[in-house]
């Protein structure tokens, strides 16, 4: 029987991929002087304009609201900088960028060790048809899809409703799914970063209401929560699901190839960039995952050929948020309205 050319060792897209990754190699050290650089103008502008916003209670609830929107743009920025402690690559000392992830946690309301088992899960099966349901979107099958009862398939486009995974989704996941380590229960190191986690949130907000009352929990606190969270979860979903992406079953499934064809380039202002910590060059990072973040301009500086895959600009990304299940024999995200139409 002729063995399948995608998986053979010629297919040349295979090889590629696998033969970025020791030229992306050089690029993995992280200087500490701009470490620390990138995590001082993230924190100091952030704890600031928190007090800012609360001093501006006593002047306008409106003041204080619209200082913790611009406050969410820093959050999500250290967010990202938690994202590259967990792959170690924001501090050589691989401890020291543990401890700040850690710490960091407590601030975007993600225990560190819990989303770092997941995401690693996330990076070691992405794109794999196989290996679905931890630290990814749940994406469905058009044949999978079909096979549902009726009322499976409401409750699957429910939860692929933008309304759910935009508005719901984000204030859920972290206010109230990451308070137990869903899918590691078994695990005691797992149940003490989420409960130490946990632990810390309520004393931080425990001292907020002493010295504040509710008004800063309202409207500092949850705003500048739920509009990063929801900034994360766009930035998440458009990494992966775009029409062209990649999966594959198992047994054809690579590494390397899942990671170049199945990450996206968004295009994004240089403003957003800077906030969102250039993790819009997520076909990079997820090459070679170690790059820290500030390093990955570098790469597309110097390779003209990632420079120029898989961008998406904005507009192409909102077009992506009606794409719902992968069409096994066309490889690309359908819509629900395509897919009936190609297959009734």
């Amino acid at each position: 029987m002729t063995q399948p050319s995608h998986l053979t060792r010629e297919n040349p897209d295979v090889n590629a991929a696998r033969d970025w990754v020791s030229t992306l190699a050089k690029y993995r050290e992280p200087n500490q002087w701009r470490s620390s650089f990138e995590l001082g103008v993230s924190l100091v502008p952030f704890f600031a304009l928190w007090a800012l916003s609360w001093m501006s209670l006593s002047v306008s609830y409106w003041l204080a609201f619209a200082i913790s929107v611009l406050n969410a743009a820093f959050l999500l920025r250290l967010f990202a900088i938690q994202h590259d402690c967990g792959h170690g690559a924001f501090f050589k000392n691989r401890d020291v960028s543990d401890w700040v992830g850690r710490a960091i946690g407590v601030l975007t309301l993600t225990p560190y060790d819990v989303w770092r088992r997941t995401h690693s899960s996330h990076h070691n099966s992405s794109g794999n048809l196989d290996k679905r349901g931890m630290g990814d979107i749940h994406t469905l099958t058009v044949t999978e899809y079909r096979a549902l009862s009726p009322i499976n398939q409401i409750w699957y486009r429910a939860y692929r409703h933008p309304i759910t995974l935009f508005v719901f989704g984000p204030g859920y996941l972290f206010l109230l799914q990451n308070r137990l380590p869903l899918g590691l229960m078994g695990g005691l190191k797992f149940w003490i970063s989420a409960m130490v986690t946990n632990a810390a949130i309520l004393a931080a907000l425990c001292l907020i209401y002493y010295f504040g009352g509710l008004m800063p929990m309202l409207l500092i606190f949850l705003p500048s929560t739920l509009i990063a969270a929801t900034a994360g979860v766009w930035l998440f979903y458009v990494q992966h699901q775009f029409e062209g992406t990649h999966w594959s079953p198992d047994e054809s499934w690579q590494l390397h190839e899942a990671a170049l064809h199945g990450s996206s380039h968004y295009i994004l202002p240089s403003v957003l960039q800077w906030f969102s910590a250039n993790i819009g060059i997520h076909h990079v990072h997820h090459l070679y995952s170690r790059i820290p973040f500030y390093r990955l301009t570098e790469v597309l500086r110097d390779h003209d050929e990632l420079a120029n895959s898989n961008r998406m600009t904005i507009r192409e990304s909102l077009a992506n948020a009606r794409l719902h299940l992968w069409d096994e024999k066309s490889r690309r995200l359908l819509s629900f309205a395509e897919a009936r139409r190609l297959y009734g």
